[in-house]
């Protein structure tokens, strides 16, 4: 099973930590609705009326028959918040199923990045051999920028993206994390 990632909390105050005090963890919610308008904005109202923060969200048509939608949220907080998160995305009634996937299994989760680097001379050739070791593909090409299409984890793009910006990095466009689980359960299999 994937580790669930924790936050520490960057208190400022002078007093230790109270021992009640839960850590916040990061969760990969996958949200099976109704393909219809206004189901996405139900759901995102629920977190905003909550004060939940959502740290990436995906959202297309998986099933045209069958007229579903897939939306893939990851947001933070403590258990007891993510459990609140999860009941409260239940209750909408579009929602036919949620999974925590990061409590389900194992999963594998991707997200993809167009980066745009400019640059000439020692810095281009730098941003070429850099792309060659993410597996980055170049999309577009001219004499003073490049266009890379990187696809892996969260890390792995902001790593990339981290050693670019001294090399010319200008602009980045990020689709936020699209995640399904390993092996042959399904998003219909129960908990």
């Amino acid at each position: 099973m994937q580790a669930i990632k924790k936050k520490n909390r960057n208190s400022k105050s002078v007093y230790a930590p109270n021992p009640l005090q839960q850590e916040e963890e990061s969760h990969t919610l996958a949200i099976v609705v109704e393909n219809e308008p206004g189901v996405l904005a139900r759901v995102i109202g629920r977190f905003t009326g909550r004060g939940y923060n959502i740290d990436s969200l995906t959202v297309a048509e998986t099933d045209h028959e069958e007229n579903t939608s897939r939306i893939t949220i990851v947001c933070s907080g403590t258990p007891a918040v993510i459990e609140q998160i999860k009941a409260q995305l239940r209750q909408i009634v579009p929602v036919k199923r949620v999974r925590d996937l990061t409590t389900f299994g194992p999963h594998i989760e991707r997200e993809l990045a167009l980066i745009k680097v400019a640059g000439t001379g020692e810095k281009r050739i730098e941003a070429l051999r850099l792309a060659d070791v993410f597996r980055a593909q170049p999309l577009d090409s001219t004499l003073e920028s490049f266009v890379f299409e990187l696809t892996g984890t969260t890390e792995k793009v902001n790593a990339f993206i981290d050693l670019m910006k001294p090399l010319g990095l200008v602009d980045v466009s990020r689709t936020g994390i699209a995640a399904i689980s390993r092996g042959s359960t399904t998003h219909d299999d129960k908990d």
